[in-house]
């Protein structure tokens, strides 16, 4: 159910456009109808009138040149939208009175009735042609088209410069109109522009014939050379017949001229003065976008960027940034960042994989140093000329990535770089994204807002940016929305997406007298749909427009010749050599030895220590066995003493009361003959037991002492 209301709608939709337009077409059949009419009257009264003379008839003029007769009023002189200059056999001329609603080619075939054909000074005035009185200005009837003089003279008028301008082509009106010229003030160029078209419809010249006058009149120009054939422009052209007929056509005084041309190739990957940038200077967001990131890992990107230029840890190159992810991931560095949230090592690997896929893609090529130095891009020629900045792409295809965040790079670091000066009579630069689709495929929010503020405050910078690209759509609306100037080639239509894309582009464009669906798909190589800014800021009117050709060669120079113009610059003594300076890397693996050689210090300290600990331990639990053994000893000797001493009183004791007795009794049993036993004689008498007394006293005060 719900798919029928929006199908139903939509159908309304497209009914209500539908209406309008066939509103818009029966207006303007209405204001034909009546110029026709009063040129009929017109015509009428000039042969009604006596001295008027024979009347004749008026000559149309064909591509070719050659006069042909407009046998009736009421035929147009007007040729289809392809630039034919005449109608073609199989489709007539819409009679003025007939709705252009019911006749789709009536907008493109005919011409409006207000264009005069040019007459003799000695022929009289035409009285059969729906003319006006007035001679048109040169030029203007040479060819049938669709526009009328009126639309012509409003080009004419809209195009016209006071000052310096850029000169683009010559207005199409059936056959090209030479004296209807097609510019773009040259202070308009900081307005920013865009170049679009299919392939192989005439782009890349376009862009080589607005460098080549922006530098002719003192502004540098800055240009990707993606298909390698823009390096031409540093050679003048060869001309040949079929270039000169067409420069003829047009109103150009076409002379072979060269631009001084600079050449520079991505971190010397191709031929031409190495562009390196430091991975700093790169910036995390660029650096997020190149890698794919989402949301959460962009921000923890930010975070390391953040810390390392907090810590001193300058980011050269992308092994520096590698080994600033590992070192605070690692148990030495994670608590650096604990207390701004951590950077878990999940997030940390995801971004260290994606690194190694962009370095593998060549990326460790770019960046280092030294670092290009972006005011190189504004120098000028000794002759005052703006000198053309050609950078060498190859492969663009392969790696959209790294060239368009590049280009974007160089963006942002001229803005940061330049003052602000306003308004000015010329740009300080003009700078080309050529292939401009690559630069938004894929892209955040976040990325394409950066483009978008970019875009519009550089201009106050006084550079200009002209976007080129295959069709507008692939360019978001806030980037268009800012953009002044538009040159489109031919679109085609050959698929629904197409012709919804031509549509859209169409609708974009100020009211014209061209039906712009069938104009823009019928476009010769070389013509583009043109509207600009004039001097005054407001938009010039729609002209369809045969450009004019580049003085410069159209074919790339040789490669001896590049190499050698490479050879003699300037900037290869400068830029030329790739420098390794001490960076993240370096800073933190000495920081890692420093710390690895304290801890070893102190790991060896604490070892010391701890065996200082040990040999103490180890002394004091021996002096504690020998203190123990000491003690056994002294209290074994206390012993044995308080027992010889027992054991002494007691053999005293003993000694003391039967020693009369027995001292008797021997002596009756021996006959009285006490000298027989010495020993115990001594020890009866009382001088022996004083003897044995002390003996004994001295053997154990010594014991004693030992205590």
């Amino acid at each position: 159910m719900t798919d029928a209301v929006e199908q139903a709608r939509a159908a309304a939709a497209a009914a209500q456009a539908a209406a309008e337009e066939a509103r818009r077409l029966a207006d303007e059949a209405a204001r034909r109808a009546e110029e026709l009419a009063a040129a009929l009257g017109r015509a009428a009264e000039a042969t009604s009138a006596p001295d008027q003379g024979e009347a004749t008839t008026s000559p149309g003029v064909s591509r070719a040149g050659e006069a042909t007769a407009v046998p009736d009023a009421t035929e147009s002189t007007g040729g289809p939208t392809s630039g034919t200059g005449t109608a073609p056999p199989d489709r007539a001329a819409p009679d003025a009175t007939t709705d252009p609603s019911s006749n789709p080619d009536a907008m493109s075939t005919a011409a409006p009735t207000s264009t005069a054909a040019p007459t003799s000074a000695a022929a009289p005035t035409s009285t059969a042609a729906p003319m006006s009185t007035a001679a048109p200005a040169p030029g203007t009837a040479t060819a049938a088209g669709p526009l009328g003089a009126d639309a012509v003279e409003a080009i004419r008028a809209g195009y016209a410069v006071e000052g310096t301008a850029l000169e683009l082509g010559a207005l199409v009106n059936g056959d090209p109109l030479p004296d209807v010229q097609v510019r773009i003030p040259l202070g308009m160029l900081n307005r920013h522009g865009l170049v679009a078209g299919a392939t192989g419809t005439g782009k890349t010249r376009t862009l080589q014939l607005l460098a080549e006058q922006i530098a002719a009149n003192g502004v540098p120009v800055f240009a990707a050379d993606v298909k390698g054939d823009l390096s031409g422009i540093a050679e003048a052209g060869a001309p040949n017949a079929k270039l000169l007929a067409r420069t003829e056509a047009i109103g150009q005084r076409w002379q072979g001229t060269a631009s001084q041309t600079e050449f520079y190739s991505l971190g010397g990957q191709g031929t031409g003065v190495p562009i390196r940038a430091t991975v700093s200077g790169f910036g995390p967001l660029l650096l997020a976008k190149v890698l794919g990131l989402n949301a959460t890992q962009e921000s923890s990107l930010g975070l390391v960027f953040h810390h390392a230029e907090r810590a001193g840890l300058p980011l050269v190159d992308l092994s520096d940034l590698r080994a600033v992810l590992t070192y605070l991931v690692s148990d030495q560095g994670k608590a650096e960042l604990a207390e701004l949230g951590g950077l878990s090592k999940q997030t940390a690997g995801v971004i260290l994989r994606e690194l190694v896929t962009f370095a593998d893609k060549g990326a460790d090529w770019f960046f280092g140093e030294p670092e290009i130095d972006t005011r190189e891009f504004l120098r000028t020629a000794p002759d005052g000329r703006g000198i053309v900045s050609l950078l060498e792409v190859p492969g663009v295809q392969d790696q959209p990535e790294v060239f368009s965040t590049f280009l974007m790079w160089l963006l942002a670091d001229l803005f940061n770089e330049l003052p602000e000066v306003g308004d000015t009579d010329k740009p300080e630069l003009v700078f080309f994204f050529d292939e401009a689709h690559l630069l938004f495929s894929g892209s955040s929010k976040d990325f394409r807002e950066q483009i978008v503020r970019t875009v519009r405050l550089i201009r106050s910078k006084g550079v200009g940016i002209v976007f080129v690209t295959q069709t507008p759509r692939d360019l978001p609306d806030d980037v268009l929305a800012q953009l002044g100037s538009r040159v489109q080639h031919q679109l085609r239509a050959h698929t629904p997406d197409d012709a919804k894309a031509l549509r859209a582009t169409v609708s974009t464009y100020p009211t014209s007298d061209y039906d712009l669906g069938e104009v823009l798909t019928s476009l010769a190589t070389g013509e583009a749909i043109v509207t600009v800014m004039n001097e005054d800021g407001a938009p010039t009117p729609v002209a369809w427009t045969r450009l004019r050709a580049p003085q410069g060669s159209m074919d790339a120079l040789p490669s001896d010749v590049l190499e050698a113009r490479v050879a003699s610059s300037p900037l290869l003594a400068r830029y030329g050599t790739p420098v390794d300076p001490e960076s993240a890397r370096e800073v933190l693996a000495a920081r890692m030895e420093s710390a690895a050689a304290e801890a070893a210090a102190a790991q060896a300290q604490a070892e010391a220590e701890q065996e200082a600990a040990r040999a103490a331990a180890a002394a004091a639990k021996e002096a504690a066995a020998q203190a123990a053994r000491d003690e056994r000893e002294r209290k074994a000797a206390q012993a044995e003493y308080e027992r010889t001493q027992r054991e002494f009183e007691r053999a005293e004791r003993a000694a003391a009361g039967p020693r009369s007795r027995s001292s008797s009794t021997r002596a009756s049993r021996t006959g009285g003959r006490a000298g027989d036993d010495p020993l115990g004689g001594l020890l009866g008498n009382g001088l022996g037991q004083a003897i044995a007394k002390e003996v004994v006293r001295g053997i154990f005060s010594t014991l004693r002492r030992r205590r």
